[in-house]
């Protein structure tokens, strides 16, 4: 049986002879069904037609994406501690070559995942490299494939290894959640925000949306939350969930000052010129 994997979002579900009659994730008014309807395919298709890039991003942070691009396009994030290497997001494609290549930097010993868009093939992760996946408890229902490795937390803060830290802030998902990683540029700190954070092409900016794809805004409270929950981060860059989606310096007050922005248009402080 395979496992099949959604094309419009990357999501992998449980073996079946059959696919899946639809998937609740793209069905969700914060994605979208693909054009051409609902489509499937598995690993050994993906295999076939798309490699890994393993990218070094700084020294202890290596990012991995799939080439060409398939679903949302987005990168994992592979961070190196002293106590061990952690996972940051998920994608779809895993093959020999990205398992060495992992294994060869010191392998994974804990997977992390920002959101539900970011989960694809967490259980093929998961047991290649015998990790666990911490998920956020208030996304449970979007798990599309559990399993024993995955692992549900609970409240504001989670402890990891290495001094890193999962952070939930909300937003996007109840249970929307980024990595804090006080190692990060040479010591100043790095929070992996996925789009939970999102780095916008203005890269002194950010942004926070309910839909990406269909533009939904959040409300003032749920961007006041995200932005409250890494006031207290020390961190001086941001890496977003794709290639190039950096603020590589001053990220803290890139999150306040876009915050303070989008609050101010949403409540019309801000003047903004419509005519």
């Amino acid at each position: 049986m395979e496992s099949f994997i959604c094309k419009t979002c990357g999501t992998q579900f449980p073996p079946s002879e059959i696919p899946p009659a639809h998937c609740p994730i793209c069905e969700d008014e914060r994605q979208y069904v693909g054009w051409n309807g609902q489509e499937w395919t598995h690993l050994a298709e993906l295999r076939a037609s798309h490699q890994n890039e393993v990218r070094p991003l700084e020294p202890g942070l290596t990012g991995i994406a799939s080439r060409p691009g398939f679903a949302i396009g987005q990168r994992a994030l592979l961070v190196q501690t002293p106590e061990g290497n952690l996972l940051w997001d998920c994608i779809s494609l895993l093959d020999e070559a990205t398992v060495k290549a992992v294994k060869d930097m010191g392998g994974i010993r804990a997977i992390a995942i920002s959101h539900p868009h970011f989960y694809s093939s967490l259980q093929e992760w998961s047991l290649a490299f015998n990790a666990p996946v911490y998920l956020h408890a208030l996304n449970r229902k979007w798990v599309m494939n559990p399993g024993g490795g995955v692992h549900y937390w609970e409240g504001e803060r989670l402890d990891l290894f290495g001094g890193l830290a999962l952070v939930r802030c909300g937003g996007h998902f109840p249970g929307g959640t980024v990595l804090h990683w006080p190692g990060g540029a040479e010591g100043r700190g790095a929070i992996l925000s996925g789009d939970i954070i999102n780095v916008v092409q203005d890269r002194r900016f950010v942004s926070f949306l309910y839909s990406y794809p269909n533009q939904i805004p959040l409300p003032a409270r749920a961007v006041r939350q995200i932005a409250a929950a890494v006031e207290p981060l020390a961190f001086e860059r941001i890496y977003g969930g794709w290639w190039e989606r950096e603020v590589l310096q001053d990220g803290k007050e890139a999150v306040r000052r876009s915050a303070e922005r989008y609050v101010d248009i949403l409540e019309e402080r801000k003047r903004v010129d419509l005519e």
